[in-house]
This record gives C-alpha cells, sequence and structure tokens, in this order.
C-alpha cells in the first residue's frame, strides 16, 4: 500500500473512531431523556423507547472498541488487519437489538393485562420526539461515513441509530391516538408493533455480520465492482478472472488473475496492474489491498482480445467478451 494512501486509511479510522465516541456519549443523554419521560408518562411504549435506549449505550460503546481495535495496523499474528472484529461487533449489536425488541414485547402484554393510567402524555411525547431528531441526524452520519470507508461497525450504529428514530416517531404518533381518545389498550399494541420493526432491524444487521464473518461474497459490491471495471477496460487488460473479494472491516482484500499481452516487460505489466489498483481504489476507497497475479496471453486469447494495434496478434477479433460477475469469478481464462 502506498504511504500516502495509508495515511488516508489512517486518516479514515480516526473518523470513525471520533464519531462512534459521539454516538456513545449521544446515547447515555437520549437515555436519561427517554427514562425522565417514562416516569413522567408511565406509558409502556416510552419504556419501549427507553430498553432500546440502553441497548444503544451498550452498542455504542462496544462499537467503540471495535473501532478501536480495527484501526489496528497488521501485525505479525493479524496479516490481515483486526477489521473481523467490526463484524462481531455488529453481530452483537444485532442480538442486542432482538433482545430488546423481546423484553419490549413481554412489558407490552404485561401491561396489557395490568394496565397502568398515563400522566402527561404531552410533554413525554415532546422529550421523545427531541431524541427522535438528534438520533436521526447521528445516524445519518454513521451511515454516511460508514460507507464511505467501508466501515460495518458504523454503518450498523448508523442503521440501529434510524430505526430508533422510525420507532420514536411511531411510538409518537400511536400516543397521539391514545391522548385524544383515552384509549389506554393502545399503548401496548403500539408498542409490540415496534417492538416487531426493532426485532427485523436486529435480525438485518446480524444476518449482514454473520455474512462478513463468513467471508460470504457480497454481490453488490462485486456488480459495482464488475460495472466500473467493464465501463474503464484498458486495451492491454486482456482478460480478468478469478477475482475474489473479502472484507475485513474497513478493509476490503481483493484478489484476482489479470491477463495482459505476453509480450509486455515486468515494468510494463505492473503498470497495468496500477492502473487497475488505482481504478478500484478511486471508487472504492483508499483501504483496498490486492494480490493480483499476471498471466500473459496466450494465442486463444487473440479472438477475444480488444487491443487495436497488437503487433503479434494471430487472430482477428471475433468476439469481445463483456465480464460480468460469473465469468469474472470463473478460475479460467475465457475463451470460446
Amino acid at each position: 500500500m502506498q504511504p500516502s494512501s495509508g495515511l488516508r486509511v489512517v486518516e479514515a479510522s480516526q473518523k470513525n473512531i471520533q464519531i462512534q465516541k459521539g454516538v456513545a456519549i449521544l446515547s447515555i443523554g437520549l437515555l436519561i431523556v427517554k427514562i425522565v419521560a417514562y416516569y413522567l408518562t408511565s406509558s409502556v411504549a416510552i419504556l419501549t423507547d427507553a430498553l432500546e435506549g440502553i441497548v444503544n449505550i451498550v452498542a455504542g460503546f462496544v462499537g467503540l472498541y471495535s473501532l478501536y481495535v480495527a484501526a489496528k495496523p497488521q501485525d505479525e499474528d493479524h496479516p490481515y488487519g483486526h477489521g473481523k472484529i467490526e463484524f462481531i461487533s455488529a453481530a452483537l449489536e444485532g442480538s442486542l437489538i432482538v433482545v430488546a425488541g423481546l423484553l419490549i414485547i413481554y412489558n407490552a402484554i404485561r401491561n396489557l393485562v395490568y394496565p397502568q393510567t398515563l400522566e402527561k402524555l404531552d410533554l413525554g411525547m415532546v422529550l421523545i420526539c427531541i431524541t427522535a431528531v438528534l438520533n436521526y441526524i447521528m445516524g445519518m452520519i454513521c451511515l454516511r461515513t460508514g460507507k464511505r470507508n467501508n466501515s460495518m461497525a458504523l454503518q450498523a450504529s448508523g442503521k440501529h441509530l434510524q430505526s430508533d428514530t422510525y420507532t420514536t416517531l411511531g411510538i409518537t404518533a400511536g400516543l397521539i391516538i391514545v391522548y385524544f381518545t383515552d384509549v389506554l389498550w393502545l399503548d401496548s399494541v403500539v408498542a409490540i408493533i415496534f417492538s416487531i420493526i426493532i426485532l427485523v432491524t436486529g435480525y438485518k444487521i446480524l444476518r449482514s455480520s454473520l455474512a462478513g464473518i463468513m467471508d460470504e461474497t457480497d454481490k453488490e459490491l462485486l456488480v459495482k465492482m464488475v460495472d466500473v471495471l467493464n465501463s474503464n477496460r484498458e486495451e492491454n487488460w486482456v482478460d480478468l478472472h478469478n477475482l475474489r473479494i473479502i472484507k475485513y472491516g474497513n478493509q476490503l482484500h481483493l484478489d484476482c488473475h489479470f491477463t495482459v499481452p505476453w509480450y509486455l516487460n515486468v515494468h510494463e505489466a505492473h503498470l497495468e496492474i496500477d492502473k487497475l489498483t488505482n481504478l478500484v481504489r478511486d471508487r472504492f476507497g483508499n483501504s483496498a489491498e490486492f494480490f493480483i497475479h499476471t498471466d500473459g496471453c496466450l494465442p486463444t486469447s487473440c479472438p477475444i482480445c480488444i487491443k487495436s494495434d497488437c503487433p503479434v496478434r494471430q487472430h482477428a477479433l471475433v468476439k469481445r467478451i463483456t465480464w460480468t460477475v460469473e465469468n469474472i469469478s470463473q478460475n479460467k481464462k475465457h475463451m470460446l
């Protein structure tokens, strides 16, 4: 990795940590506000929000620790870096969200059996609406930065905070109905509805993190990568195959077999590799690491080679092969 790229990766990691610190601190303040709102109203729906606030705090500090560890450089024991911990952090956060959803359902059902009188709903709704706005802004910052820096932990925090916002707004809408109709059981129904939303969010985060731990192919990322390579394909890029992408937190590890004209010398072939790596880093961030094996083209490559001024061509171009997720991942050269 070039020094300038390494510096940008470090800066991105530090930025991730700073934002996650803000998430952790904000979560503590918002939990206090939600607890105050619950004690003022005795609303189980607001208790739903408060319970998720506890999860936010735990997840915030776990995410902060994971980003701190992920920012550590590669070492002898961790030659691929420490980025995998971000997936573990996200898995824990998803699990906590699921637990919070189940606790909310339990409390809501209990409140249906043993209903409580609601008080000061107007003030309680104002307080939790304030938390919703702050959560959404912080979630948007986390998502935007997490996507830019390929940080799974930060993206998980962003999704969690924004789902908390939607939950709060939904709860507020339900409480408005309760406020004007005085139908108390609606408070528990609203809590159950939005606990289901919380459970779905937790499942999605958990599923995504486990996919990362298991090195599952990120098909969306692979499709974007192939589109970029097709759109910017150079004449000397005869073929690309056996392409694999593995994510380690904010690090992308890409390896492939890269076919170039056989008569290029080592320096010329390396120049083509530099063009490829610079293109990927420009589009997908500087935290990409490459293991590229170069192959010299064979006579069987001529019918699909797009190079117009090849001095040793043995066959005319018959068909330009458009790279796809399927053929670019094959462990062989494209041949007619």
